[in-house]
């Protein structure tokens, strides 16, 4: 890591150790957008969606399905899944 202050190295590495729990919390929040959203809005977040779901290692089929159908509480029960609340 060049160029990075110590602390900063520190921050960097927290934050990819954690990318899994940041890129579910992200998809948790993105689940009101994907209710509330339209237009464009509702095409950029069910794209950012998507990106959080392949963060998360989610099958490409079961992404590829969620997108057609285009139903938010699909993405809520995946949420919920991935949290192991169900």
């Amino acid at each position: 890591m060049q160029d990075y202050t110590a602390n900063q190295q520190k921050i960097i590495k927290r934050y990819y150790e954690n990318i899994d729990q940041i890129s579910l919390q992200r998809l948790a929040e993105l689940v009101g957008d994907l209710y509330l959203a339209t237009g464009k809005k509702l095409a950029k977040a069910w794209e950012a969606a998507a990106g959080c779901m392949q963060k998360l290692g989610v099958p490409q089929s079961r992404i590829d399905h969620l997108l057609a159908q285009k139903k938010p509480e699909m993405v809520a029960t995946l949420v919920k899944e991935l949290s192991g609340k169900e």
